[in-house]
C-alpha cells in the first residue's frame, strides 16, 4: 500500500501551476492531470460517489459505518500550485533522519533553508523533511493536504467498521492560488454540513480567521514617441508607473514590515512600456474597513498623479477575492469544536492561530459552509526553499481521521 511519502512524491512531480492570466476553468489544462489522477485513486483505495468534473473539481465519499444520521463533513484541498515561482520538473529531495543545521538544495547552491531563518526545523530533529532541489516550489502548498487526505481517506476505509463515523466527503479543488477555488463547486453537490480546509503551516493548529483579500491592477496608458522627439510628446508610463508604486508605504503597508493581525499592500507583478504599463497588486487585512482603506489609498495615490501628468490615463482597478472566515464560523461553533476535540483525543494540545492569507475555506464560509483550516506541514510556501515534514503530515491525517469519528459522537 502507498505510504504518506509515496503520495505526496508523486503528487509533487506533476506540474499544476496556475495562471491567473488565463480565462479558462481551470486556469490551466494541466492541473486536470493531477485532478484525474486523484479520482483514479480515490476509486482504487474504495471510494464511493467518485467525479471529476471539466473544471477538475474531484468528489469522492468514505462511506459511513454507523446507521444513525450523522452530520455530513469535507476535507478539502487545492492541486494547483502558485503562479509566483515554477513548478515544471519538480525534483524532490527527501532527508531522512534529519538532525539539524542548514539544508543546501542540490539544483542550485545559493539556495540554502537556514536554521536562522527557519527555527520550526528545530522542531522537526529526526524527521523526514522533503525540500525541492531549488530549481522550482516544492508545491507542499497544497499537496502535503491532498496527501493527508488521501492517506486519511485510506485509512479509514481499512479500518473498515472498527471506526463510528458518518459520511466523509473528499474535495479536491484547483486554481485556489488565483482566488478561484470555489468558483465552479457546487455546495448542493458536496453535500457537506461542515468542511476543512487542509492547508496550514506546521503541526496542530487550526485557523478561525484569514485575512480578506482583494486584487488590484494599476494601469496607466501614455503616449509614444521616438525618444529624439520625445520632448513635449512623450508620456513614459513606466516611468509614472515607478512613481505610484514608489508612493505606497514602506515603513507599514508592507509584507517586509508587517506581521500579526497588520494587513499590508503588496505589489508583486510589473510589465508594460512606454505606452502603457500596468501593475498587479494584493490587498490584505483582517478588517473590511480598513482593505477599503487601502483601495481608497490606491485611488488617492492615483488622484494625485493625473494632476502631475494630465496627458496620461491612470486606471485603479480593485476586485474581491475573499473575506475573512470568522464571522461565517460563529453560526456553526461546532467546526471548531470538534476539530478541538479531535486533537486532544490524540492527545495533543491544539493552537488556535490566524493564517495571514486565504484559503478556499474563507471563499465557502462565505457561500455559507463553515470551513476551518487545518496544519498540515507546509513550509515557506510560493517559494523555492519551501519544505515539509512528513510528520507532520501524517499528524494531519491522523487528526482527520479521528475528526470523522468527533462528528459521530
Amino acid at each position: 500500500m502507498d505510504t504518506l511519502l509515496d503520495r505526496f512524491l508523486r503528487y509533487v512531480r506533476i506540474d499544476t501551476q496556475a495562471d491567473e492570466t488565463s480565462t479558462t476553468s481551470p486556469s490551466t489544462a494541466k492541473q486536470l492531470t493531477l485532478s484525474r489522477l486523484l479520482a483514479d485513486e480515490c476509486r482504487l483505495i474504495g471510494l464511493s460517489d467518485v467525479t471529476c468534473d471539466e473544471f477538475g473539481i474531484v468528489m469522492a465519499s468514505v462511506p459511513a459505518t454507523v446507521p444513525q444520521p450523522v452530520p455530513v463533513i469535507a476535507y478539502v484541498a487545492h492541486v494547483d500550485t502558485s503562479p509566483e515561482y515554477s513548478s515544471t520538473n519538480v525534483n524532490p529531495i527527501v532527508h531522512a533522519n534529519y538532525q539539524g543545521g542548514d539544508l543546501v538544495l542540490p539544483g542550485d547552491p545559493s539556495k540554502v533553508i537556514r536554521v536562522a531563518e527557519n527555527p520550526d526545523l528545530n522542531k522537526c530533529l529526526g524527521n523526514t523533511l522533503v525540500t525541492s532541489d531549488g530549481t522550482t516550489l516544492l508545491g507542499a502548498d497544497d499537496k502535503s493536504g491532498v496527501a493527508a487526505i488521501m492517506s486519511a481517506a485510506a485509512e479509514l476505509v481499512r479500518r473498515g467498521k472498527e471506526l463510528k463515523h458518518g459520511v466523509v466527503r473528499l474535495c479536491f479543488t484547483c486554481d485556489e492560488e488565483i482566488g478561484r477555488g470555489t468558483d465552479k463547486l457546487d455546495l448542493s453537490k458536496l453535500g457537506a454540513h461542515v468542511a476543512y480546509t487542509l492547508d496550514g503551516g506546521g503541526r496542530d493548529e487550526v485557523d478561525s480567521e484569514t485575512f480578506s483579500a482583494d486584487g488590484a491592477k494599476v494601469t496607466v496608458k501614455g503616449i509614444n514617441t521616438h525618444p529624439s522627439v520625445g520632448k513635449g510628446a512623450m508620456v513614459n508610463s513606466i516611468r509614472i508607473l515607478s512613481t505610484f508604486l514608489s508612493r505606497l508605504p514602506t515603513a507599514r503597508l508592507s509584507p517586509e514590515t508587517t506581521d500579526g493581525r497588520d494587513g499590508f499592500i503588496h505589489p508583486y507583478h510589473i510589465e508594460g512600456g512606454v505606452a502603457e504599463a500596468s501593475a498587479r497588486l494584493i490587498l490584505r487585512d483582517f478588517e473590511t474597513t480598513e482593505l477599503a482603506a487601502q483601495s481608497a489609498l490606491l485611488e488617492s495615490i492615483a488622484a494625485t498623479l493625473r494632476a502631475e501628468h494630465p496627458r496620461a490615463q491612470i486606471l485603479v482597478e480593485v476586485r474581491p477575492q475573499y473575506r475573512n472566515m470568522r464571522e461565517g464560523l460563529a453560526k456553526e461553533p461546532r467546526a471548531m469544536t470538534k476539530a478541538v476535540d479531535a486533537y486532544k483525543s490524540l492527545g495533543r494540545e491544539p493552537k488556535l492561530t490566524i493564517i495571514r492569507g486565504g484559503t478556499d475555506g474563507s471563499l465557502l464560509t462565505a457561500k455559507g459552509l463553515p470551513t476551518p483550516n487545518l496544519s498540515t506541514g507546509e513550509h515557506n510556501p510560493h517559494s523555492p526553499l519551501e519544505w515539509t515534514s512528513v510528520e507532520e503530515m501524517q499528524a494531519a491525517s491522523e487528526v482527520l481521521v479521528q475528526l470523522a469519528v468527533e462528528w459521530a459522537k
